[in-house]
Formats: structure tokens, C-alpha cells, sequence
């Protein structure tokens, strides 16, 4: 698809990828989702499933990002947002996420794409037309999901807002831009603290972690992923859990319409991430790059405090996925 053209402004006020992705998180809350179903893995292992239904049969199944949940501020907006528009809602918590510890010793990662196999598979049930809708890292989920191997026949269309298909250059971001110390260290808390936890339960994991200090002695994403997530998930190193996990490869293989929308002051993404070459020989990718918006934030107040993405993604999804 040709490259889109964004019709995004940021007000003039708000300017810089820092904040135009902090002040959203700061932004009141809106609907929260009550409904919840925890549905067993194939592992034994569960996820949580937070439901918003009113008798649509299409649904949106939304996969929020790094150490996020089904509670998140963009969460709770996109389900607002889409439900007035008639959508069925489900939003699903990660292995681990959300206050609540999951049962086996390995958590999530960010090409998890079995997990949101389950749950499509799932949801399937009960919905004939399925739209994915995925924040950051579960962005990268979304399209790995799409690309390695046939999607569930429900699904017609996706969303990836703000994602890093392309999760090396994306951890090296993080862990050497100074300006992105705030995040990786609010990652790195919550990371080690479940991991900690986790620890106390799991005599293999906390071997793992004996020595050099302990877990205490991680201070980028790289050492994290190198000493827990790639070992933790069957992957040989940091570099080969990003390469494996990575949805770039598989973007040329995706056959149902897609956009990933990323801004390029996004503090948080590499040139990687912006895939123009590949969305130009694809037929399904559109790539839509606003030059303001930061991560996740895309603040207007055009519509009060609803954020621009908010109603871009609507109106694509109900574009490409039409009725009720």
C-alpha cells in the first residue's frame, strides 16, 4: 500500500515525543471492563479475558503493551470508543499481568503469538467478524500473529498502534538514549519484581538468578532478556529471542488489511520499526507515520480527552470490518 498521508496535529502547545507520550497516562480513566473469564492454555497455564458485550457479532480484541494490562488508560479509551460504535469488546490480560500471578515458571514475552492464538480461537465461538487491536508490544504480537501462519478465518483487520516489529533496535532505544531513563526504569521495576516473586516459587528460576549480584544487577532490557526472558521462554540469547520474536519478517505475509500507525518523534521506536519499504510492495500493509504523537499518545483535545488514535483506529476497523 502507498504510504499514508496522517491528518494528526498535536496542539501547538504540546510538543516532543516525552511529552505528547506522558500526558495521556496522566489523563482520567474511563470505562472499565467488569466481565471476566479465565481461559486455560494448553500448558495448563491461564489468561484473563475481561469482556464488554451488547450483542455485536463483530469484536475487537485488544492486546495492550510491556508490563500493561486490560486496566490501562488506552485500553480503557479504545473499549469506550469502539463500543459506541456498536463493537463487542475483549480485552485480554498477559501471563503474569495484572496483579495476578500466573502458574507455570515462564510468563509472557513479546511475541507471545500462541497466547493470542488461544484466545482467538476462543472468541471465535461466539464472534464471526474479529478485528485485533494492539498497543505496543501487543502490536508486535498482533502482526506476528497475523504473519507466521493462517489467522483464525474470523479475523478480518488489525491495528498496531505504536509498535516495535523490530524488538532489537527497539531495546536499544531504550536502554541507551539517556532521555528514555524515566522508562526503562519504571520497565525494569516491574520486570524484576515479578521475577523476584516468581523466584520464591520456582527452584529453576531462582538458580538462574543466583550470583553476579542477583537480579539487582540488571540494568537494561538486554541483560534482562538475555538472564530471564530468553531462557525462561526457549530462546537461545537476548539476539535470538528479538530476531524470533520480531513481526517485521513476517509483515510481507500478512493477508488481511492492516495499518500500523507510529509516530516519528516516537521516544520509544527505531527506523526498523518503520517498515516503508515493506508496506510499499505490500497489498494489506498501511503504514501511517504522523510526525507528532510520541508512544501511544496522540493527544488532539478535538474530541475532549479522547486521543486522535482513538478514532482513527475506529474508523479503520469500521472501514474494513463493516456492519454490526
Amino acid at each position: 500500500m502507498p504510504l499514508l498521508t496522517s491528518s494528526y496535529r498535536a496542539p501547538g502547545w504540546l510538543r516532543g515525543g516525552h511529552a505528547q507520550t506522558i500526558l495521556p497516562v496522566l489523563l482520567p480513566r474511563r470505562r472499565r471492563i467488569r466481565q471476566q473469564e479465565r481461559l486455560r492454555l494448553p500448558d495448563g497455564d491461564f489468561v484473563s479475558l475481561f469482556w464488554h458485550r451488547q450483542g455485536s457479532s463483530r469484536l475487537a480484541i485488544l492486546c495492550h503493551g510491556l508490563e500493561g494490562s486490560a486496566d490501562a488508560v488506552y485500553m480503557r479509551g479504545m473499549t469506550a470508543t469502539l463500543a459506541a460504535d456498536g463493537w463487542d469488546v475483549l480485552a485480554w490480560n498477559y501471563r503474569g499481568c495484572g496483579g495476578v500471578e500466573n502458574e507455570l515458571a515462564r510468563s509472557y514475552h513479546s511475541g507471545e503469538s500462541a497466547d493470542l492464538r488461544a484466545v482467538v480461537d476462543h472468541a471465535a465461538q461466539t464472534h464471526g467478524r474479529i478485528a485485533l487491536v494492539g498497543f505496543s508490544l501487543g502490536g508486535n504480537i498482533s502482526f506476528k500473529y497475523l504473519g507466521e501462519a493462517p489467522p483464525h478465518p474470523s479475523v478480518r483487520a488489525a491495528v498496531a498502534l505504536s509498535s516495535p516489529v523490530d524488538l532489537a533496535s527497539s531495546a536499544r532505544v531504550l536502554d541507551e538514549e539517556p532521555g528514555n531513563r524515566l522508562y526503562l526504569r519504571r520497565f525494569l521495576k516491574s520486570l524484576k519484581d515479578k521475577t523476584l516473586a516468581k523466584a520464591r516459587r520456582f527452584p529453576e528460576l531462582r538458580e538462574r538468578l543466583a550470583g553476579r549480584d542477583g537480579i539487582d544487577a540488571v540494568t537494561t532490557i538486554r541483560e534482562f532478556d538475555e538472564r530471564v526472558t530468553a531462557p525462561l521462554h526457549g530462546f537461545q540469547d537476548a539476539d535470538d529471542y528479538w530476531s524470533r520474536a520480531s513481526s517485521l519478517p513476517w509483515l510481507p505475509r500478512i493477508a488481511l488489511p492492516c495499518l500500523l500507525l507510529s509516530a516519528k518523534n516516537d521516544p520509544l521506536l527505531a527506523p526498523p520499526s518503520f517498515p516503508e519499504a515493506v508496506a510499499a510492495q505490500s497489498p494489506h500493509l498501511h503504514l501511517e507515520q504522523p510526525e507528532q504523537g510520541g508512544h501511544v499518545g496522540f493527544i488532539d483535545f478535538q474530541a475532549g480527552l479522547q486521543p486522535w488514535s482513538e478514532r482513527r483506529i475506529a474508523a479503520f476497523l469500521n472501514e474494513h470490518v463493516s456492519g454490526l
